[in-house]
């Protein structure tokens, strides 16, 4: 038989309590903020990686560096056609699969 551990809690219980019950505008809105910051950082790494500035990005994909920058610091996400140009300018591939 298993003790009981009385530190372990169920995630879905802290997102409740933080970010309100799934489904609710809160909660919603914490998902889009998270889903953004991961689209920057994934961009951020692999533009770190490659070396080049966020202005030499911005000119391969016809924005600005501030562009960028809002999107690497996960202020904005891009539009998906943006976000092809992007990953295309970082040699990154992008997959659709079932």
């Amino acid at each position: 038989m298993q003790a009981k551990n009385e530190d372990v809690t169920c995630i879905d219980t802290i997102m409740d309590e933080k970010f309100g019950k799934a489904g609710t505008p809160e909660r919603d809105n914490f998902r889009k903020e998270a889903f953004a910051f991961c689209v920057g950082k994934i961009i951020f790494d692999a533009r770190k990686s490659e070396k080049i500035t966020q202005s030499e990005l911005a000119f391969k994909i016809g924005t600005n560096k501030s562009y960028i920058s809002r999107i690497e610091h996960g202020i904005v996400e891009p539009s998906a056609g943006l976000f092809l140009r992007i990953i295309d300018a970082l040699g990154l591939k992008f997959e659709i699969v079932k």
